[in-house]
């Protein structure tokens, strides 16, 4: 019928996946004779809209192999999607393919690559991607300005800005996003509260929730945690999760107990089944010793029957990716990792390491607390990353990366951290 006519049925998937029915898409997909190149493109980026990151990498080698060629919409949507996986070895390769095929011109397509280093803990191949190109925008601008934020460069992002207005690129609603984000992961308060009026008054930019949660977190992370609590309740847009969310976790950093019970309940209301107030509020108790508040948060979240998911951390490796969660023995090499681990430790503990075994631990005799801190997913990947002598993506810090004198790069839930000869990029400004 009606979808197997070529261009009718790829408009019609196309009309079904922005909307949000990727099934009913790839139904009207199936159907048609023949797939012509605007139907593969149409299924990648309705794939890409949906963020399944993983089906738009598998159907792009597929596209490829059975001999169409990408356009520029396809390589932002791959792009983006290995941007999301953090996947550097394919990322790699589709940058070639993207010279090779002649869009190496294209903004939007550079833009991409940008963000698609810095997100894999590339910043120099961010810059680089970023110089070489002949043309730009404020998107381009916008995503540098982004990946400089992202790796804890306040200074490099803000001498960025200037030089795009020394341009005459206005600047608009993500690049205000980006300048925020990298003053709050700085500690500018001053810069950043500057950058906001700006925004306001020169620029006439309405703030979106996205804008007060950057403020919120600025505030909060240095200390600020009543300006940055009157701020969410007098906000003109209405609150939501994540940002009452950004200030309990600087009532953490700032050992607030009182706070933190307060703004917890603002959380629970929006969603009950939140574990993240209750693990915050858990933590925030045991980093006072207060042991009958963190058996009391650990209740609640049994009667209630809220799951904590497990922390994963993984490392890409000759273009495979490892995964571990804490006491993991599923990895083929987790005897090699074991002993390696044990061996870095000592190493770790001669250079006066000492592990934390105090925190939301109180449960544990002395022995199961530092076997389950020496077997945290971060150390297992890390350890597995130094003995197979590949790219290092996660944790142990500063003691692996005087010991073995190598950069480690981490990155945390929101930023990437840099670690040489024991030090870290962000001055321990977490």
């Amino acid at each position: 019928g009606f979808e197997l006519d070529l261009v009718a049925g790829s408009s019609l998937a196309h009309m079904y996946m922005k909307s949000g029915s990727l099934v009913e898409g790839e139904k009207v997909i199936r159907l048609m004779p023949i797939r012509n190149v605007i139907a593969w493109i149409t299924l990648i980026a309705g794939k890409a809209q949906n963020g399944l990151a993983e089906d738009v990498l598998d159907q792009y080698n597929l596209m490829r192999m059975v001999g169409f060629r990408p356009d520029k919409i396809t390589f932002v949507s791959v792009i983006s999607s290995c941007s999301e996986l953090a996947t550097l070895g394919q990322g790699q390769q589709i940058h070639a393919e993207v010279v090779k095929a002649g869009a190496s011109l294209d903004v939007g397509v550079i833009s991409s690559l940008i963000s698609m280093y810095s997100r894999c803990g590339c910043l120099d191949d961010s810059v680089k991607t970023f110089l070489e190109c002949e043309y730009s925008d404020v998107v381009l601008w916008s995503s540098m300005i982004a990946a400089y934020g992202f790796h804890g460069k306040g200074e490099e992002a803000i001498n960025l800005f200037e030089q795009m207005e020394q341009k005459e690129f206005e600047a608009n609603d993500v690049t205000f996003v980006s300048l925020l984000y990298a003053c709050s992961h700085c500690g500018l308060k001053e810069k950043g509260m500057e950058f906001f009026d700006l925004m306001v008054k020169k620029y006439r930019r309405k703030p979106r929730l996205e804008h007060y949660t950057c403020v919120v977190d600025l505030l909060g992370r240095c200390g600020y945690l009543d300006e940055a609590a009157a701020l969410i309740r007098n906000m003109p847009v209405k609150a939501n999760a994540i940002i009452w969310k950004t200030l309990l976790s600087a009532c953490k950093t700032h050992k607030s107990t009182d706070m933190a019970g307060r703004i917890a309940e603002e959380i629970l209301g929006v969603n009950p089944q939140d574990a993240a107030p209750y693990v915050l509020l858990s933590n925030i108790h045991a980093s006072a010793k207060r042991w009958q508040g963190v058996s009391e948060f650990r209740e609640a979240m049994r009667e209630r029957n809220v799951k904590k998911e497990p922390g994963v951390s993984w490392l890409e490796i000759k273009n495979q990716v490892h995964q571990f969660t804490m006491g993991d023995k599923s990895h083929p090499r987790s005897m090699e990792i074991d002993l390696y681990l044990e061996e870095l430790t000592s190493e770790m503990k001669l250079r006066g390491y000492v592990p934390d075994t105090g925190a939301d631990m109180h449960d544990m005799d002395s022995e199961e607390k530092e076997y389950n801190l020496k077997h945290h997913s971060e150390k297992l990947a890390i350890a597995f990353a130094e003995h197979t002598r590949g790219l290092i993506v996660m944790l142990p810090f500063k003691y692996i990366s005087e010991i073995k004198n190598r950069e480690i790069i981490v990155r945390d839930a929101s930023r990437f951290h840099h670690f040489r000869n024991g030090k870290c990029s962000c001055g321990d400004y977490w």
